[in-house]
């Protein structure tokens, strides 16, 4: 089962935040909430003075292109490859590549490739042993993985258990700085891994999927910024600032009558985004920079 996480802002700050696209929003808080997508019905839900809002793992975004059209393939040449996990010796690269190796995992585990599977996953023990999650890593964990090769629905199960844990790990031990690092680590990678996936077609539910990141990015951003105070979450910002400008050239169109296509429908009017080629190829191209930056070493 695939899980969101939750955000949480003050009320009276998440108002200048607010957006007529009603999907994700910002987050500035100590405290992240898990919660079953199963679970969640909007997008948004307010509790006393906090508003509470989504943002998903990245097997989300991964989940979705293997349902509209990706179930076959089993390319990892484009994943970070766990050879490189010895050159991460600082703590900023070992928590952004945290989340990068554990979005790898979720990858092979969707897209059912169980050998290179348990390669990730020794890769992501070995980093969360040095990063401080070790105790929500337990080596049992291999052993389940190893006995479900074949089974790719548990492979993404124990995959979802181990980015969750490692999550409420981190929050718990009131690791903010390595948490936010360890989510842009993530976030980053599943676009890179969607924008080697899919290519620019019009009206593509998954190029449509993508530009909607545009509002997660800005709930990332607010969440980033609690932690800027971190030289280490202070250079991401500035990376992620770049990559909200391209976001923000995507534009938006009326709806005006019911939309349906296999991603979204749209009754009466309301705004959706509209991303054009050139907007998409300046947005792979600067996903691309920011995730080689973090997992690239001299």
């Amino acid at each position: 089962m695939q899980r969101k996480i939750f955000l949480t802002i003050p009320l009276v700050a998440s108002l200048a935040l607010a957006s007529c696209k009603g999907g994700d929003h910002a987050e500035n808080s100590d405290d992240l909430t898990v919660a079953d997508t199963a679970k969640v019905e909007t997008s948004e839900k307010t509790t006393n003075d906090e508003t509470f809002f989504q943002v998903p793992s990245p097997g989300e975004m991964l989940s979705f292109i293997k349902m509209v059209g990706g179930k076959n393939n089993k390319n990892v040449s484009f994943l970070n490859s766990p050879e490189n996990q010895k050159n991460y010796i600082d703590n900023k690269m070992k928590a952004l590549n945290f989340g990068v190796y554990t979005t790898d995992l979720s990858y092979c585990s969707i897209f059912e490739i169980g050998s290179e599977a348990l390669k990730y996953f020794k890769t992501v023990k070995q980093l969360g042993d040095e990063i401080g999650v070790s105790s929500a890593i337990k080596p049992e964990i291999l052993k389940r993985l190893e006995k479900n090769v074949g089974n790719p629905d548990s492979l993404s199960a124990i995959t979802d258990e181990v980015y969750f844990s490692s999550f409420e790990t981190l929050e718990t031990g009131k690791q903010g700085p390595v948490l936010s690092l360890v989510v842009a680590g993530g976030w980053i990678e599943s676009l890179y891994i969607a924008t080697n996936l899919a290519k620019f077609e019009p009206k593509s539910p998954v190029v449509e999927r993508l530009a909607d990141q545009k509002y997660t990015l800005d709930n990332l951003m607010e969440f980033l910024k609690k932690y800027e105070s971190d030289s280490n979450v202070a250079s991401v910002i500035s990376q992620f600032t770049e990559l909200q400008s391209e976001f923000n050239k995507i534009g938006e169109k009326d709806v005006t009558s019911t939309t349906q296509n296999k991603s979204k429908h749209v009754l009466g009017g309301g705004k959706e985004l509209d991303i054009t080629a050139d907007q998409y190829k300046s947005i792979v191209e600067k996903v691309k920079s920011i995730r080689n930056s973090f997992t690239l070493t001299k």
